[in-house]
């Protein structure tokens, strides 16, 4: 069996340099929340593949499923010959989504490619080119999705141009001096300078951001969008890729609203660990484009529908949403009582359910430290702990463990963390 350093030296010989890995330890297997390297060093995974396991590595209901699709068909492609899981799994994703009446769902592979979609379906829906998106939002590294992203490096450097008609205005984040007001202001100074509401197909907002830092839309944010979209003729796109699928306590984050939106993107944990992603959306906004408008070879592969519909049961079987809320009051306790002790460094805790995140700043103050947040992952991967950073400021750790780990397998994550913490103090 090959070593870590071994098949890094292959990697680095044969891989574009592009692909960035937060480690240079290299899978060999993984069960729940436990993952493997190749010379068979144990670690707590805290990462889930970002944010893709959350029904936990290799679930079993989850690979009987796709077993079963194994043995019928692998793949046709829906758009030549259809096949049930495809329209089963939009059945039961139309009931599941917060959508203002009918629904109807587009199936994909991946985040990008559903947000790519998403807006392709607002701007023929509503006849207009222009989408409004945000700082700090991550949507994609395709042409459209890196437009909409809003952090520059490492994502959009060296890239463009990139496609017209999209804006940014300021995320809310008030630890950062960044108010709901402030977004609003900018939003009106958009629509005063640059581009008339008239123009503007959607918004485009992560209800949690992912990339981003975990940061919350606030409540009140997302009733001046619906009041500003209902206003001027105006979609709402909620960005759900990393935040849906039961990580926030919700099947879908926008559960969390009293407003809706009119199209949902998801992805990463619909699959149980296989590519698969989709647009939910208002049936009359989801018909606009004609035949032929809409589809990709791979979309809505068989079997990672059928695995799709497995993850679905998996959640509503074993309370996985119970569960998420759970885990992050456990997490958001213990980190608590860590940020006590300022040496620690802590700042925010914030997130929802178990899409919950804190960041590392110099002791005293609300200064990033990025560096030490770059110190923390190496030495808890050192530990045996899978963590990821993230935010605008690359100072946020974020938790992303499959819902279904553990209790004692968690605790012991939890103690790593604290011990890489006062390790990088």
């Amino acid at each position: 069996m090959s070593s870590n350093a071994a098949l890094w030296e292959r990697r680095m010989a044969a891989v574009a340099r592009g692909v960035s890995s937060a480690t240079q330890r290299f899978v060999d297997r993984a069960l729940n929340a436990e993952i493997w390297d190749v010379e068979g060093k144990r670690y707590i995974d805290f990462a889930g593949g970002i944010g893709v396991q959350n029904t936990g590595h290799r679930h079993p209901h989850v690979l009987a499923a796709m077993a079963a699709q194994l043995e019928r068909v692998v793949h046709s492609c829906v758009q030549v010959m259809p096949y049930e899981p495809y329209v089963a799994l939009a059945e039961r994703l139309n009931a599941l989504a917060p959508i203002a009446g009918p629904a109807k769902t587009l199936l994909l592979s991946t985040g990008a490619e559903a947000v790519e979609n998403a807006v392709k379906i607002a701007r023929y829906a509503t006849g207009r080119p222009g989408v409004i998106a945000f700082s700090g939002g991550f949507h994609g590294r395709s042409m459209m999705a890196m437009a909409l992203t809003g952090k520059v490096a490492p994502y959009k450097a060296g890239f463009g141009p990139f496609p017209a008609d999209v804006w940014h205005a300021r995320f809310p984040h008030p630890y950062h001096g960044v108010t709901v007001a402030d977004t609003l202001a900018d939003i009106a100074h958009l629509f005063k300078c640059d581009v008339e509401p008239r123009r503007i197909a959607a918004f485009l907002i992560e209800p949690v951001q992912g990339e981003g830092g975990f940061t919350v839309a606030p409540p009140e944010l997302m009733r001046a969008l619906r009041a500003l979209a209902d206003e001027h003729g105006i979609l709402i796109i909620a960005d759900e890729v990393q935040s849906g699928f039961a990580r926030t306590g919700r099947f879908f984050a926008m559960e969390h609203y009293d407003v809706h939106a009119d199209l949902i993107t998801t992805a990463k944990s619909i699959g149980g660990g296989l590519p698969l992603a989709g647009v939910v959306g208002r049936a009359e906004v989801m018909d606009a484009p004609p035949p032929g408008g809409l589809g990709g070879t791979y979309a809505g592969n068989p079997v990672a529908c059928a695995a799709a519909l497995a993850v679905i049961d998996v959640i509503h079987e074993e309370r996985v949403l119970e569960r998420a809320q759970a885990i992050g009051e456990r997490f958001r306790e213990r980190i608590g009582e860590l940020a006590a002790d300022p040496r620690n460094g802590i700042g925010e805790i914030r997130g929802l359910g178990a899409m919950v995140a804190f960041e590392l700043v110099r002791p005293g103050t609300h200064e990033p430290d990025p560096e030490r947040t770059r110190a923390l992952t190496a030495r808890a991967a050192e530990l045996g702990l899978l963590l990821l950073s993230c935010g605008v400021y690359a100072n946020t750790i974020r938790v992303l463990v499959p819902i279904t780990v553990e209790d004692l397998v968690f605790e012991e994550g939890l103690a790593l963390l604290a011990r890489a913490l006062e390790e990088t103090a």
